[in-house]
């Protein structure tokens, strides 16, 4: 069976922990190769590596880091059918699907690009008498990055990219589920240019995780992942004076108000909530709809498309979605499907239970719809991530917003109105932090930043856009004084002033 590695210095290291883990491909539901899990050793070790090569990285011009990228990312999008192979068979989502993971991280990486104007700082002539000040933003030094499995892709280049950049090192902990599609972007980014050591992946569970929160020459961390685990990243890092962008769970909403065009919200909510199999942050799960009617006749569309989507293998061009990545995952949303029954949510369609004839051992399950959910159960409360969509009904347009702003989680939302001042009302008034108006998944463009509220999101900084350069840098800002020859002031006992 195929062995991965780690990837160190511009080179492939084999794991010398002894501790390896399956990687299944979840279509078949058979073990395809196995993954090392670092020791805290080799973490240190590739620590060092990183420390080492950064220097001379960020000696490099911006311009000169700039270029890397762009070949980078000419690689990457020459190498794109291949990727998209290697990620959809280690995750499960559909091989389109996975070009999509692919295009929304090479989209950060192209604002990465723009970075020596990014970089620039700030410049005063004059502030006072022969007196200038300026500013001017550097990197940290080496950066980590701890990614989930379910964009192998996107979420390892929105991290790497702008802390490359910035001229930081970048050692990435990618998910031991999906580890080869980021081994294969740190082999190319050493093959655009980059100087080996400068992004380095050591692969493994939480045992190579925790030097990344606890080394000192960790400036900063990056997490995606469940609340629970990114409150922790977040708390242990920041004790260890680190900088930290962590991000969980979510529960996004869709509120459908009586104006909107029901053909477009069922299109909307039914790839927005099944979609990778309902296995993204961003995924709409709680759909809302204002008013008895409107609830009615969106369930009724609903249960009708929904009975017809086609659940096959990640390499089937005809399914509109595939497995989930484990056969643990399939259980636990398994699980909360029984307990929203057990709750006496109304369950519409029940996807337990479905197979592909082709592949009876894949990790599968159909799409499930529950009506007449209330915020007291717990398919309502947690994160199902999987694909199960729960409609909740609300009386009016102030209960739809109220059930928004007093969830536990504030990732995403949208409202799907023909009402321009509704849409503006709801965008300001409601406390999550991206929305979409007409939009089910509001996934800023490279050049905004990303980030939710509340339990979705510990941090000042948000991911890429112009967030993610100030994340990865810190701001030096500089008085300077050049006295004409022989010109003394004597000294003063006051604080200095410009005036």
């Amino acid at each position: 069976m195929e062995q991965l590695t780690h990837f160190i210095a511009g080179r492939h290291v084999a794991g010398g922990s002894g501790r390896f883990g399956d990687v299944y491909d979840p279509s078949t539901g058979h073990v395809a190769r196995q993954v090392p899990m670092a020791s805290a050793d080799e973490v240190h070790a590739a620590l060092a590596d990183a420390a080492a090569a950064q220097r001379g990285w960020a000696a490099t011009n911006p311009q000169r880091r700039a270029r890397v990228l762009i070949r980078w990312l000419a690689l990457i999008h020459q190498q794109a059918d291949e990727l998209a192979a290697l990620l959809s068979a280690e995750h499960g989502k559909t091989v389109a699907d996975a070009h999509g993971d692919i295009q929304r991280g090479t989209e950060v990486v192209e604002f990465a690009i723009g970075v020596p104007h990014l970089l620039k700082g700030e410049y005063t002539d004059s502030a006072g008498a022969g007196i200038d000040v300026y500013s001017m933003r550097q990197p940290l030094g080496v950066v980590a990055g701890i990614t989930p499995f379910n964009f192998p892709a996107m979420i390892p280049l929105w991290q790497a990219a702008p802390a490359l950049a910035c001229g930081n090192a970048f050692v990435l902990k990618p998910s031991e589920r999906t580890p080869s599609v980021p081994l294969r972007l740190a082999e190319l980014f050493v093959a655009a240019g980059g100087p080996p050591g400068v992004f380095n992946v050591v692969n493994g569970d939480s045992e190579a995780a925790a030097p990344l929160l606890t080394d000192p020459r960790v400036q900063a961390v990056g997490f995606v992942g469940s609340s629970t685990a990114a409150r922790h990243v977040y708390a242990t890092a920041t004790a260890h004076g680190k900088r930290a962008q962590c991000f969980g769970g979510a529960k996004n909403h869709a509120v459908v108000m009586p104006d909107a065009d029901l053909d477009q919200v069922v299109d909307a909510l039914v790839g927005a909530a099944f979609g990778s199999a309902g296995e993204r942050c961003m995924a709409v799960s709680v759909a809302v709809p204002v008013g008895e009617r409107t609830a009615d006749a969106l369930v009724a569309r609903l249960t009708d498309r929904i009975r017809g989507l086609r659940v096959g293998a990640a390499n089937d061009p005809d399914a509109d979605f595939g497995p989930l990545v484990t056969d643990v995952a399939r259980q636990r949303v398994t699980d909360h499907i029984a307990a929203g029954v057990s709750e006496h949510a109304t369950l519409l369609l029940d996807g337990r239970g479905r197979t592909v004839d082709t592949h009876p051992d894949g990790f599968y399950l159909g799409p499930s719809l529950f009506d007449r959910v209330t915020p007291q159960m717990s398919i309502y409360q947690e994160e199902i991530f999987g694909p199960v969509l729960c409609v909740v009904r609300a009386a009016d347009y102030e209960s739809a917003v109220r059930l928004c702003d007093e969830h536990p989680y504030g990732n995403g939302v949208s409202v799907f109105t023909r009402d321009g001042d509704t849409a503006r009302d709801f965008a300001q008034r409601v406390q999550v932090g991206m929305v979409g108006v007409n939009v089910p998944i509001p996934v800023p463009i490279a050049y905004h930043t990303f980030g939710g509220w509340k339990a979705s999101g510990f941090g000042d900084l948000n991911q890429h856009g112009p967030d993610s350069i100030r994340f990865h840098t810190r701001t030096k800002t500089v008085t300077s004084r050049w006295l004409s020859r022989g010109v003394r002031d004597g000294a003063s006992f006051v604080i200095p002033t410009m005036s």
